[in-house]
C-alpha cells in the first residue's frame, strides 16, 4: 500500500515523496523578471525531507499578451530564462524537482497590462465578470477581442517556445495551465466559447487548442516532462459550467493519450472553494489517463493520506498550506500544527508574508 511519503516516478522525474507544492501566484516579480527573493522562497520549500518533492511554479505567461496580473514572471525572453536559472539552481541544490506552469490568461487581463494598451485576447469578445490585479489594485477585467483563426497558431507557438526556454532555464519539465477560466479553458467551455470556426461549436473543435498546445509542447520537450492542469467544474474567473463537463473533459483527456504525458493535475470542485460545487466523476476521468494522477483543492492531511493509500491519487498538491509552512512535508509527516496564513500578504509586497514564515523548530508553541 503506497503512502504519501513514498517515492514515485512521474514520467522522467524521480520524486522522493508524493507531496507537491501547487502553483501559487504571488506577484513578486517586478518587470516580469524572476529574482533572488523568489529563489529564496522556492528553495525554502524544496527540501524533500521537509517540504515538497516537486514544485510547480507560479503561473508564468508564455508571451507578453499572456500576462493578466501585475508583477508575474514571464518565460518569453532570453533575460527571463537567465533570471529563472537562479530559482531552478536553488531548488535543485535542496534536492527537489521543479516544473514551470505555462500560462496564457486570455480575457482575464486589463489593458494596462497588455502591450501597447491593447485589448486582451480570448475565444470570445465577451468580457469576464471578474477582477484582476493591477497597479491600482483589483479592477474589472477589460473587454477582450476574439482571436482570429489565423492568430491561433501563434498562441500554440508561444507555448512551444516557452517549453524550450523552460528546459534552457533548468526546469525539469512544464505544466500547461488549462484550468481556472484562463485562455485554454476559455476555448474548452461552451459557456465562454461562442466561436463558429474550427475552434468553436462541437466538443471536437473546442478541445482543438488544448490538443494543439499539448502536442507542440510534448513534441518539443517530450511527454515525459509535460504535465497538464485542468479544473472541470470550477467557476473561477467567470468560467460558467460547460453544458456537459463530463463529456467535454473525458474527450479532452482521451485526445491526449498519444502524447504519454507525465501527469494530469486536477482541481476538484471550485478552485480554493467548495469541493462539491458541481457533480463530476473524477474517477471516470482518471480511467482515461495513463500517467500519474495529481489531485488538488482543500486536501487535509488525512484526506491526502487516504487518497494515496487507496490509490485514488498518485500525488497530492498543496497550495495555501505551503505559503505559510515552508516545511509542510515535515509537518504532514509528524501531524504537527500549521502556521496561520496571513492573507493580507498574498499578492505583491516583499519578504514579509513570503519568506519569513517560521519553520517547525522556530514556530511558536500552541
Amino acid at each position: 500500500m503506497p503512502t504519501l511519503f513514498d517515492p514515485i516516478r512521474v514520467g522522467a522525474l524521480d520524486l522522493a515523496t508524493r507531496i507537491v507544492m501547487a502553483p501559487l501566484t504571488r506577484n513578486r516579480a517586478p518587470g516580469q523578471m524572476p529574482n533572488a527573493l523568489m529563489a529564496q522562497y522556492y528553495a525554502q520549500r524544496a527540501d524533500p525531507a521537509t517540504g515538497a518533492a516537486l514544485i510547480v511554479t507560479e503561473a508564468t505567461p508564455v508571451c507578453p499578451e499572456g500576462h493578466g496580473y501585475l508583477d508575474t514572471p514571464g518565460l518569453h525572453s532570453d533575460e527571463q530564462v537567465a533570471a529563472w536559472r537562479q530559482v531552478t539552481d536553488a531548488v535543485h541544490a535542496r534536492g527537489a524537482k521543479i516544473v514551470v506552469q505555462l500560462w496564457h490568461v486570455g480575457r482575464i487581463s486589463h489593458v494596462s497590462l497588455q502591450p501597447g494598451g491593447a485589448a486582451p485576447v480570448s475565444s470570445t469578445a465577451r468580457a469576464a465578470r471578474t477582477k484582476t490585479f493591477t497597479r491600482d489594485g483589483f479592477v474589472p477585467c477589460s473587454p477582450p477581442r476574439a482571436l482570429a483563426t489565423e492568430e491561433i497558431p501563434g498562441v500554440v507557438e508561444a507555448f512551444r517556445a516557452a517549453a524550450r526556454r523552460a528546459l534552457d532555464a533548468g526546469f525539469d519539465g512544464v505544466e500547461v495551465h488549462g484550468a481556472n477560466g484562463y485562455l485554454i479553458d476559455q476555448f474548452l467551455r461552451d459557456s465562454i466559447n461562442d466561436r463558429t470556426d474550427a475552434y468553436g461549436g462541437p466538443v471536437a473543435n473546442r478541445i482543438r487548442l488544448l490538443r494543439e498546445v499539448m502536442t507542440a509542447v510534448a513534441g518539443e520537450i517530450g511527454g515525459a516532462r509535460t504535465g497538464l492542469r485542468l479544473s472541470p467544474v470550477t467557476p473561477s474567473n467567470d468560467a460558467g459550467l460547460d453544458s456537459d463537463p463530463q463529456g467535454l473533459f473525458e474527450a479532452a483527456v482521451e485526445s491526449l493519450a498519444p502524447l504519454h504525458l507525465a501527469y494530469l493535475h486536477v482541481i476538484e470542485g471550485q478552485t480554493g472553494g467548495p469541493r462539491d460545487v458541481a457533480p463530476f466523476d473524477y474517477a471516470a476521468l482518471r480511467r482515461r489517463f495513463a500517467g500519474a494522477w495529481m489531485v488538488n483543492n482543500g486536501y487535509t492531511r488525512q484526506m491526502a493520506l487516504d487518497a494515496v493509500a487507496s490509490c485514488a491519487a498518485d500525488l497530492v498538491a498543496f497550495g495555501k498550506q505551503f505559503i505559510a509552512n515552508p516545511d509542510l512535508g515535515l509537518r504532514l509527516k509528524l501531524d504537527a500544527p500549521l502556521n496561520a496564513l496571513d492573507t493580507s500578504t498574498l499578492y505583491g509586497g516583499g519578504a514579509h508574508g513570503y519568506t519569513d514564515y517560521p519553520p517547525l523548530a522556530a514556530a511558536p508553541a500552541r
